[in-house]
């Protein structure tokens, strides 16, 4: 497994005390990323699936509050053999397992039964502007979302709030359109946008396109979460 970062975080990648793994490759190219330096299946360092149940096995008096290990990324199934060996055997251990994905690998259902949380992006609910935008289409996302809730996977939905993509009043009815079509069974967070990675672009020698308007003001964020509340959305805040 290659990843590029590692290390402890607290309720924000699923719940209690979390060892988190970012794991390098990506198959979006969303212009507001946080860690171009994921982007790439280069790079990182370079682990074995027993190195890291070993690190995982040493840290375990580390979960507190219900914690335990969130894979996230660039994107984990760029490395899905790998990672559905690891979840399996961290599963096996009771240790609690959550991913962070964007939901377009077709395999994904095929890791719920090692699962005890996912964490999915949904980033649009109109495929082709979240093909022109990241680069793919959000068809199989939406799929995922459905197959997991058919499933009983336990399922936390977030959605990127970017000024200039998604962030306007009516984008908030057609995402509550969307989601409530769902029948419930998923909780939902809004993430505003945020310029974290704009330093680590530079560094990388690449260029950062995101401007001023891609900002959202408070004010604008709760006018979006009032329109999904009372569609009947579960909103929560990490």
């Amino acid at each position: 497994m290659r990843i590029f970062q590692k290390g402890f975080n607290f309720s924000q990648d699923g719940p209690g005390n979390r060892l988190v793994y970012h794991l390098q490759g990506c198959d979006l190219r969303c212009p507001w990323c946080s860690n171009p330096e994921g982007l790439t299946v280069n790079g990182g360092t370079e682990y074995t699936v027993d190195q890291i149940e070993e690190e995982v096995l040493r840290s375990q008096m580390m979960f507190f509050d219900g914690g335990g290990v969130t894979l996230t990324g660039g994107e984990v199934t760029m490395q899905f053999a790998q990672v559905k060996e690891l979840l399996t055997r961290l599963h096996s251990r009771k240790i609690h397992t959550c991913i962070e994905t964007n939901g377009l690998c077709t395999r994904l259902p095929e890791l719920f039964p090692v699962l005890d949380l996912l964490i999915m992006d949904i980033k649009h609910y109109d495929p082709e502007k979240h093909k022109a935008v990241t680069g793919a289409s959000n068809e199989m996302t939406v799929r995922n979302i459905r197959h997991a809730l058919d499933a009983g996977q336990e399922l936390a939905l977030r959605i990127p709030v970017i000024g200039g993509f998604n962030a306007e009043e009516e984008d908030a009815r057609q995402f509550a359109a969307l989601l409530s079509g769902f029948g419930g069974g998923f909780t939902l967070e809004l993430l505003a946008y945020h310029e974290y990675g704009k330093d680590k672009y530079k560094s990388l020698g690449m260029a950062y396109t995101m401007g001023p308007e891609a900002k959202v003001s408070r004010q604008r964020l709760q006018a979006y979460s009032d329109i999904l509340k009372a569609s009947g959305l579960s909103l929560i805040k990490t």
